[in-house]
Order: C-alpha cells, then sequence, then structure tokens
C-alpha cells in the first residue's frame, strides 16, 4: 500500500486507498490547525514487516520509543512510540 499526498487550504492530508469492493480499511493522516496532537485518543496501529526495525528508526527520525517489540501471541508483535508531532502510534508486524 502506497498513500496519496493530498490537501487543501484547512488540511494538510495523506491517504491510504483501499479498494471499495473489498473488506479492510483505508483512511488518511490529517494534520491542521483544528487538530491538537495527543496520547489521549485513538491509537493507529499500522502494519510492517518487522516491527523492531521500524522501532529503530523511531529515534534518529526525532520521535520517541514508548513500548519496544512485545509479543501479542498468536496475532504476531507489536511496538508503540510517538512521532515528533506528539501523537501515539502503535506497530504491528508477524514476525
Amino acid at each position: 500500500m502506497e498513500a496519496e499526498p493530498g490537501s487543501d487550504e484547512d488540511f494538510e492530508m495523506v491517504f491510504f486507498p483501499g479498494d471499495m469492493n473489498a473488506p479492510g480499511v483505508s483512511g488518511s493522516i490529517a494534520k491542521s490547525a483544528m487538530f491538537r496532537p495527543g496520547s489521549s485518543g485513538t491509537l493507529p496501529y499500522f502494519a510492517c514487516d518487522d516491527c523492531d526495525v521500524e522501532l529503530s528508526r523511531v529515534e534518529a527520525a526525532g520521535g520517541k520509543v514508548v513500548r519496544g517489540k512485545m509479543s501479542i501471541g498468536e496475532y504476531g508483535f507489536c511496538g508503540i512510540c510517538i512521532d515528533t508531532e506528539g501523537n501515539t502510534i502503535g506497530l504491528h508486524s508477524m514476525k
């Protein structure tokens, strides 16, 4: 999946397209003066090949690792970080 950039006068957005005729999730990440970053709202998880690899890139990019890679049993592994704007993000992988 590749994000598609887009924006208008009120939002900077990156869209994650989906197949409207198939199950799944799509959406966007938006930046706007109307929204404030935070850690007390929804926690989105992004799928990746190995969340440990992605977590190893966080601090060099200006973010912070909150919870390193942990097993979630038969559901794989996850980790949690805070991005450069202060949003909490989860990463998920099967290995």
